[in-house]
C-alpha cells in the first residue's frame, strides 16, 4: 500500500516534533501577510463595485418608472375628449354677419 500526502504521520512521531511542526505551520510569514492584503484590497474594490452597480440599478429603476408614469398622464391627457370652447364675441359677429355656413 503506498502512502498518501494527506495520511495521518506515523504514530511513532514523537509529540515534540508533531507540536514543532503544528507550530511552523500556524506561524504566519511576510507572504501570508500580503497574500491576505492583496485579498482584502480585491475584495474592498469588488464591494465597492457591487454598491456602485446597486446604486446605479436603483437609479435607472426611478428613471424608468418616472417615464413610465409621464407616459401614462400623456396617454390620459391625449385620450380625454376636448373640453367645449365657449364662443367668442367675433364668432358671433361674424355668424350674426355673414349668416349661417359662412
Amino acid at each position: 500500500m503506498t502512502e498518501h500526502p494527506n495520511d495521518l504521520p506515523a504514530p511513532d512521531l514523537p509529540d515534540r516534533d508533531l507540536d514543532a511542526l503544528l507550530a511552523q505551520a500556524r506561524a504566519l510569514t511576510p507572504e501570508d501577510h500580503g497574500a491576505a492584503a492583496r485579498f482584502l484590497t480585491g475584495h474592498r474594490a469588488r464591494q465597492v463595485a457591487a454598491r456602485q452597480r446597486h446604486a446605479r440599478t436603483l437609479r435607472a429603476g426611478w428613471v424608468s418608472a418616472a417615464l413610465a408614469s409621464a407616459a401614462v398622464v400623456a396617454g390620459l391627457t391625449v385620450l380625454r375628449p376636448a373640453p367645449a370652447l365657449p364662443s367668442s364675441a367675433a364668432y358671433d359677429v361674424y355668424q350674426s354677419a355673414l349668416g349661417e355656413g359662412w
